[in-house]
């Protein structure tokens, strides 16, 4: 039997994790139902809310339902923890997003339909509704990842993305395990390796609750510190 994770990263999501199980956990159900062995896997990063005893609560009527928690590392490095949890665990499919409510689960199943077809499957935002300063980091990384990577991604930094795990894997290799920006860095070794990528436009909501803990000071130095991680990454492509 197939294995498939769905997998979040949560931080200080008290507001909004029970809402996201909710409206995720039932396309868990019917994967499974249909063959396919499908778990819902969030990892709790160290939240200072009651983020992850939700989680727990949750997991006694939902056994599908999979609550981690680790220390703080930031939300790559989650990502990344997660994506590794998913292949460890003998996963053939994993799709990402994050459980701050801003995507719609509707809209997974486009992705689902194809997911022979393709080995990495991304949304792209448009009309998204969480800011003008979010759609000029968009657009900044994405002229990023042309400059350096000489590809040319529509939307490198989805939480929206099915990916065949065997390919994944392979990606991962090229990717320190504490990257920060690790969407961006699989999105453009997925494009410059020539892998099966598709991209779909999806809904981008504002966030459902909570607030969020990235801020525009951050953003600029997080992508600065990037800038140089993303030339040892292609130099790393170039060698190996």
């Amino acid at each position: 039997m197939k294995k498939f994770f769905i997998v979040m990263p949560a931080y200080n999501e008290a507001d909004n994790i029970e809402e996201t199980i909710s409206q995720w956990y039932p396309i868990s159900e019917e994967i499974t139902t249909n063959g396919c062995e499908c778990r819902l896997v969030i990892a709790n990063d160290g939240s200072k809310d009651d983020t992850y005893a939700r989680m727990c609560q949750l997991q006694v009527d939902k056994p599908l339902l999979i609550p981690l928690t680790k220390q703080n590392s930031g939300h790559g490095a989650s990502v990344l923890f997660l994506y590794n949890y998913a292949i460890e665990n003998g996963a053939d499919y994993i799709f990402q997003t994050d459980s701050d409510g801003q995507t719609n689960p509707d809209e997974f199943w486009q992705m689902w339909e194809h997911k022979e077809q393709f080995d990495i499957q991304i949304g792209t935002r448009s009309g998204r509704q969480d800011g003008f300063s979010r759609v000029v980091v968009t657009k900044a990384l994405r002229l990023i990842v042309w400059l350096i990577f000489g590809v040319w991604v529509k939307d490198a930094n989805t939480p929206f993305r099915l990916m065949k795990a065997s390919r994944l894997k392979h990606i991962l290799s090229y990717i320190p395990s504490d990257f920060f920006l690790a969407n961006v860095a699989v999105s453009a070794i997925a494009v410059k390796k020539n892998e099966r990528v598709a991209w779909y436009p999806i809904t981008f909501r504002p966030r459902q609750g909570g607030v969020n803990s990235i801020n525009m000071k951050r953003i600029v130095k997080i992508g600065w510190k990037a800038i140089g991680d993303f030339m040892k990454i292609n130099q790393k492509l170039k060698t190996k």
